[in-house]
């Protein structure tokens, strides 16, 4: 399978925030070519397990998110009409007008209401819409959408990925399931490596709403290293130039107080190696991903991230470089198949 088709069936899949067992099975299938043992938890984390070589191994964990942000069904009104909340960082401007499943007793088309600028009054035209405010009409009368749909159901919204020029590809869901595709693509790579560490790649569910999958699964394995994929903003025009990065200038590395120094110079040092080009992403403080959560698991595990450089995150048009992507499942796994856990006292 290629990286386009691999993507493509990554994101046509449903699994948002608190419903990843809708796509958790599916996960587990395409790591299951690949590892020594794949099982889902109680939290619907994928885990792909590959032993190491080592009579000692350590443990090394790598994990990208599969949760994805959406809505939940929070009241009915006349008509057949749906209120909504968000489940994670929705942003309304994005929502409007846009086709949407709800995920009920059966799965129910729908489309989020959007008042049109006829009727806007004055007040209204320069306002951004609360969520609060939208609806999703399904068509049906009251009695029979109350037999289908439940107040709790998950929402997600109806996008497909397209592909463009320069290998980019756009669509819903690349944050992030352009991470577990990497997580694919590595563990195929480690296929003709041999690693002296056990590794152990992981699909982790509810990082959108709070880390949650991040901080059951560390705290069950205690690794000796942990690995972070996930996107970064990619850059676009009026955005700051210090918080985005370019396509296809080199994958960003996370630099700051929440990364393991000596293992973030060794990631440097075989990007190097492999000339593979990176870009330093600086995070003075909490980088928003699942490494703020990790390295602080049980006593603490030393980690280390990698990116993905993403642009317009959290609405259905997210675009990314497959070679962004490629190039970081390679790092990754040349990174994690080298000899490269040490003790405390071994570090300078």
């Amino acid at each position: 399978m290629d990286t386009v088709t691999l993507v493509k069936q990554l994101c046509d899949l449903n699994a948002p925030v608190g419903s990843e067992h809708l796509a958790a099975e599916k996960l587990k299938s395409l790591f299951e070519p690949y590892c020594d043992e794949v099982y889902v938890d109680d939290f619907f984390n994928v885990t792909g397990y590959k032993k190491g070589t080592s009579d000692k191994p350590g443990k090394i964990i790598i994990t990208a998110h599969y949760d994805q942000i959406g809505m939940i069904v929070s009241g009915f009104e006349k008509g057949g009409f749906l209120r909504i909340s968000n489940l994670g960082g929705v942003d309304t401007k994005a929502l409007l007008a846009r086709e949407v499943i709800v995920h009920g007793r059966e799965e129910v088309y729908g489309v989020i209401g959007a008042k049109p600028p006829h009727l806007l009054k004055d007040d209204e035209t320069n306002k951004n819409v609360s969520i609060n405010e939208l609806f999703i009409d399904t068509g049906y009368t009251d009695d029979v959408i109350k037999q289908k749909v439940s107040v709790g159901d998950p929402v997600t919204v109806v996008a497909s990925v397209a592909e463009m020029k320069n290998r980019c590809v756009a669509g819903r869901s690349l944050d992030n399931r352009a991470g577990v595709a990497a997580l694919v693509l590595i563990l195929k790579e480690l296929r003709n490596i041999k690693h002296p560490n056990d590794i152990y790649v992981i699909a982790t569910v509810q990082e959108e709403t709070g880390l949650l999958g991040a901080v059951a699964s560390s705290y069950s394995l205690e690794p000796d290293l942990a690995v972070v994929i996930d996107v970064c903003h990619g850059d676009m025009p009026d955005a700051d130039k210090s918080q985005c990065f370019p396509l296809n200038k080199g994958v960003p590395v996370g630099v700051g107080p929440a990364f393991h120094s000596e293992y973030t110079v060794a990631l440097f040092e075989t990007a190097r190696r492999e000339r593979i080009p990176t870009q330093r992403c600086i995070e003075p403080g909490n980088p928003g991903t699942e490494a703020w959560a990790i390295q602080v698991s049980r006593t603490g595990v030393p980690t280390v991230e990698v990116g993905i450089p993403l642009r317009y995150m959290h609405t259905t048009a997210e675009l990314i470089s497959l070679q962004d992507l490629e190039n970081a499942a390679v790092l990754v796994a040349r990174y994690v198949s080298g000899d490269i856990l040490k003790k405390s006292e071994e570090f300078e």
